[in-house]
């Protein structure tokens, strides 16, 4: 169940680490934010080494539907709603910028890269995309409110920003990734201060970011309580609708949809990893309703961190690690956000000052509802007397059938049916399943 960007990619590959070595900053995790963390650091003439467990982009990355675009869902009249024009516009300049960032270098990369119109649509509310509109176009995004789309079902309003972009994410990856001092096949066995211990050395440094998706450290920021995992699924449909655009739901369990070559990718059928949802079976109905006559040439799946305020953590790991940085939390949106947080850790890692950065600040406030849910989720898991037992924090794991695994609701590690790791914040294979 290989994605689309995998089925037509040369992948790169890099040795393993077989010695201790010295650097001023390593980056653990070879997915998008990581590399473009190393990218971005060699370039300002930082030495720094980026480690990965696996292979360069064999996580979360992989499995994107690789949209760049500044909408991410209907975040902007929340934002002004809850904080603030300024610091709705902070989020959204970093967005932008990071988008501004990737047109720039993919002129010189080929990586299918081609600007789109970006819509998010809702079925039901009317208002609550006006709202959207009225809020972008506060912000300087000159959206447009429409009522017609190009999809096989009716909407009542579809917020419309113009020229944002899609690509090929490992055709860009690879390609910067080629020059950068990396590792893989080399996974980090300890933290310490300014040391990382891995299988077959030891890395000293003096600064730290952690680009693992779900951050590896439990004892400092308290992310077992500030994150939590949803998966989603995706079609490609060979013979389907050339929607000329990216399409995204503003509900969270809706579609995405956006073409690449002949296929339409199709997303959806999401839900809190460990819980039951729509899956592919969502999917398949939609196609069997709408476009009878594809074909399904590839399906695969993919996990987000979801944060309780929907803002992503980029910054300092925990106010007690001031050597230690992290860039986790991307909310579905993990393409802008991680050249957003390559951009702002290029910049705290060299002690300068960036405006952006307290916007997404990882010690700010834990108080939100969400908040609620994830420690009632997590004393469900710990409480419920059956095995296997995840091996992060001893939730209680729960067979996923649609894709043959063991998935953890509480943090959302998952496991093949034999044990091997899939998915962390786990760091181990889980034995004896």
């Amino acid at each position: 169940m290989n994605s689309v960007w995998v089925d037509n990619v040369q992948r790169l590959h890099f040795e393993p680490l077989n010695e201790s070595i010295s650097t001023d900053v390593l980056i653990i995790g070879g997915g998008m934010a990581g590399i473009l963390c190393a990218y971005m650091l060699k370039n300002a003439g930082v030495d720094c080494v980026l480690v990965e467990a696996k292979q360069i982009c064999s996580g979360i990355t992989k499995n994107t539907t690789a949209k760049i675009t500044i909408q991410h869902g209907l975040i902007y009249d929340k934002l002004i709603q809850k904080y603030g024009l300024d610091k709705a516009r902070l989020y959204s300049e970093a967005q932008l910028k990071a988008a501004q960032e990737y047109s720039r270098l993919c002129q010189n990369i080929q990586c299918d890269y081609e600007t789109k119109n970006s819509y998010v649509y809702s079925t039901a509310h009317r208002t609550k995309i006006e709202k959207e509109v009225e809020a972008l176009n506060r912000l300087g995004f000159n959206a447009d409110f429409c009522e017609s789309v190009n999809l096989p079902f009716k909407v009542a309003g579809a917020a419309l920003v113009k020229n944002q972009a899609q690509f090929h994410p490992l055709k860009f990856a690879f390609e910067i990734a080629k020059k950068l001092p990396i590792y893989e096949n080399t996974k980090v066995l300890e933290l310490m201060p300014n040391k990382a211990i891995t299988q077959h050395g030891e890395i000293k440094c003096r600064k730290i970011i952690v680009a693992t998706h779900f951050p590896m450290l439990n004892k400092h920021g308290g992310y077992f309580l500030k994150l939590y995992q949803h998966r989603s699924y995706v079609l490609a449909l060979e013979g389907a609708q050339n929607v000329d655009g990216m399409y995204v739901d503003e509900n969270e369990k809706g579609l995405s949809l956006r073409n690449y070559k002949n296929l339409l990718l199709l997303g959806g059928g999401a839900h809190r990893t460990g819980k039951s949802g729509g899956n592919w079976r969502e999917l398949e109905e939609f196609t069997r309703a709408h476009y009878r006559k594809a074909n399904i040439t590839d399906r695969w799946a993919t996990q987000d961190c979801m944060t309780l305020d929907a803002l992503p953590y980029i910054g300092q790991y925990s106010k007690s690690t001031p050597n230690l940085f992290v860039a986790t939390g991307f909310n579905k949106w993990g393409i802008t956000s991680s050249m957003a947080a390559a951009m702002i850790l290029t910049d705290l890692v060299q002690e300068k000052s960036n405006e952006y950065s307290y916007v997404f600040s990882p010690s700010r406030s834990m108080l939100h509802p969400q908040l609620a849910v994830n420690v009632f989720e997590s004393l469900v898991g710990l409480l419920t007397p059956t095995h296997p037992r995840c091996p992060h924090l001893g939730c209680a794991l729960k067979y996923n059938k649609q894709e043959h695994s063991w998935d953890c609701p509480c943090h959302g590690s998952r496991f093949s049916e034999s044990g091997e790791l899939i998915d962390n914040p786990s760091t181990d294979d889980k034995k004896n399943i």
